[in-house]
């Protein structure tokens, strides 16, 4: 039944990767069957047979589809089935999108669909870097035009040692987090999470998986040339040459002199009346493509801006290539929050509030991996008015969830263990101006806003961004790139940490990769920058984590009992424990393992509950003095009450040596 049914193996980090084609999906415009392990991934490529009417960009939509099937799991929803995807499917979405997407002509409007389906899940064999596998075969496969194909893994770097695809074991010991997807000679996309790595040990470990790829690369290669489709015709949407230039010598001298500001609103302003003066011009001319004339702009304005920063060394708003714009910190701009700060850099702008709450605060994952809540969770909103536009609230995007999961990994490996600190952590990052790099500005106004609220961060982190332009064999990095040189830039090379290393890192790119000597520019030049943030901004506004939680925060004290005690705690119906929640105005929280966390808006009340819970897990010892109620009299002495449920005779030799009431 299965004629064309091809099966072709290879071996990945010690275990089988196979790729199965010609089974499944055969309506597809490419189709493959990723098994790494027992992971097993259903990767499927379509291209719309017409161009999309109407749009100004490459249409392609990357769907990273999460099914609990695959971990033997029936999902918790009421309907008991899959809703809308993950905060982790989005992000691994993005991930994949990010090293395919430069690889596909720029001027190509056919929608193309990527789907990768998760069937079943290994845990030593992440289901994201099978599904970039299969992604990247099924393209290469298809009719698809695509300068492909890449290849994606994650190292590790456990015990000194750099481990390619790390087990679910090594990943918990791992200092480092770190994917990267390559073409056959270039570093093509770079997601980091680190425990404050340095620069060396972090591009040590992107070459080592740089390396590991280049294989894979080459076993697609093999694949696409035995049973690849040949690759189709299209047509272009880039406007001809002969109006390009007849639009660039009407109005070049006067874009350049409307882009040569710092202020995003005086250069929109000057751009308007120049947009309209081309259509007053041309639209007669060219009737049938009156929407390319705005291309033509765009075009120029970026011919403008890369000539400025290759030849001229020359930045949009006059700043040195190595220049951070103005920057501005304060705290404690809201009054009932527990924590808040605001972090300025030129015309960007973030709010961040810190939100300290219970354990029963935590967020409940339903997910492929074996993490099944989270403590600190960080959200990043990004409105309209932030960019002078208006536009309803839809809530967030996938920008908006892959900037938060950012901020959120930059700022993980300081945050303290809920031993040290046993609240859950919420972060909400408001982007109020945006002109470069919101996402680093967030890791900036986070720290200020944890540490002005009290949480006892391990070290503050700060980030920054990396830009490139480059021209055949030249290139040049400048750091804290303004949207202009964002939109007209080949990389956006983002890089958080602290002064002792790399927390995360996360590379969007126009082109199709980087060289070593890129990548290791661009480190060096983040680290210098976001030290300068640091000592320069960041902690001459606050130096430290304040020692005091805000009044408005809950208090909240913690102890370990045995687990055997549980039940003493709790009492019959649950009676005790509700006693105390009464008596002490707070709320008590028994896990499972025998940690007790209190919570009180006094803390006072916590304290007193923290010892009846003592009080009742441990025997008294003597010499300890307890404040307890009388509950009976008797002719040798008075039993009292000195936690619910826990009573002892304080005999009559031992009373005052006069009556007592």
């Amino acid at each position: 039944m299965f004629e064309e049914f091809r099966k072709f193996e290879t071996v990945l980090a010690g275990r089988p990767l196979v790729i199965e084609t010609g089974k499944m999906a055969g309506l597809a415009g490419g189709s493959c069957l990723c098994r790494y392990g027992e992971t097993e991934v259903l990767c499927t490529a379509t291209m719309a047979a017409k161009p999309r009417e109407g749009v100004d960009f490459f249409p392609l939509s990357v769907d990273f589809e999460e099914k609990l099937y695959s971990v033997g799991r029936i999902p918790g929803s009421f309907l008991r089935r899959e809703g809308k995807a993950s905060e982790k499917a989005t992000l691994s979405s993005r991930v994949i999108d990010r090293p395919i997407r430069p690889l596909f002509p720029k001027d190509m409007r056919n929608d193309v669909g990527v789907v990768a389906t998760v069937m079943s899940v290994d845990p030593d064999c992440l289901p994201e870097i099978t599904a970039m596998i299969g992604v990247s075969c099924a393209i290469a496969i298809s009719e698809i035009p695509w300068d492909g194909p890449v290849s994606g893994v994650s190292v590790g770097l456990v015990d000194g040692e750099y481990v390619i695809n790390p087990t679910e074991e090594q990943r918990a010991k791992s200092e480092m987090a770190v994917t990267v997807a390559s073409t056959d000679s270039l570093v093509a996309m770079i997601e980091a999470g680190a425990n404050e790595v340095n620069n060396e040990d972090m591009y040590n470990g992107i070459m080592y998986a740089h390396e590991v790829n280049k294989e894979i690369v080459e076993f697609i290669k093999g694949i696409a040339k035995e049973i690849g489709k040949k690759k189709i015709e299209f047509v272009s949407n880039d406007p001809s040459e002969e109006m390009y230039n007849a639009v660039k010598e009407m109005c070049i001298e006067d874009v350049r002199a409307a882009l040569d500001t710092d202020d995003k609103r005086i250069r929109d302003e000057r751009l308007k009346p120049i947009y309209d003066a081309v259509h007053e011009k041309f639209d007669e001319v060219y009737p049938e493509e009156i929407a390319k004339l705005d291309d033509c702009l765009y075009k120029l304005q970026k011919y403008i801006v890369r000539r400025w920063l290759l030849d001229d060394g020359k930045r949009v708003d006059g700043r040195g290539i190595n220049d951070i714009r103005p920057l501005n910190a304060e705290v404690d701009l809201l009054s009932r929050t527990h924590g808040s700060a605001m972090f300025t850099r030129g015309q960007t702008q973030v709010l961040t509030v810190t939100t300290l709450g219970t354990a029963d605060d935590a967020q409940i994952l339903d997910g492929l991996d074996n993490e099944d809540s989270k403590r600190y969770m960080h959200h990043y909103n990004f409105p309209s008015y932030s960019v002078g536009e208006t536009k309803p609230s839809r809530g967030p995007g996938r920008r908006e969830i892959g900037h938060g999961a950012l901020a959120e990994r930059a700022l993980l490996p300081v945050i303290p263990s809920v031993e040290e600190f046993p609240y859950t952590i919420r972060l909400v990052s408001e982007v109020l101006s945006s002109n470069g790099s919101t996402s680093q500005g967030s890791v900036c106004a986070s720290t200020l806003s944890l540490m002005a609220a009290g949480v006892p961060i391990k070290a503050p982190v700060a980030g920054i961004s990396c830009g490139l332009v480059t021209e055949g064999d030249r290139f040049m990095t400048m750091v804290d790139i303004q949207g202009l040189e964002d939109f007209f830039g080949d990389m956006d090379f983002k890089v958080a940490g602290t002064k002792k290393g790399i927390t995360a890192i996360q590379m969007d790119l126009k082109v199709h990769g980087l060289t070593p000597a890129i990548i290791k520019e661009a480190l060096d030049k983040t680290y210098k920058a976001r030290c300068y943030i640091l000592d320069e901004v960041m902690l001459k506004c606050i130096a430290e984590p304040r020692k005091e939680l805000s009044k408005y925060a809950p208090k909240m004290l913690s102890t370990k009992i045995s687990p055997d005690k549980i039940g003493d705690v709790i009492g019959k119906q649950g009676k005790v424990i509700q006693k105390i929640c009464a008596e002490c105005n707070c709320k008590v929280d028994v896990e499972e393992d025998g940690r007790v966390f209190i919570t009180a808006i006094e803390l006072e009340d916590a304290q007193r509950a923290l010892t009846i819970v003592e009080t009742i897990a441990n025997d008294p010892e003597v010499g300890s003095i307890f404040r307890g109620v009388v509950t009976r009299l008797m002719s040798f002495g008075a039993f009292v009450e000195i936690a619910p449920g826990k009573e002892g005779l304080c005999h009559i030799s031992k009373l005052d040596v006069k009556r007592v009431e």
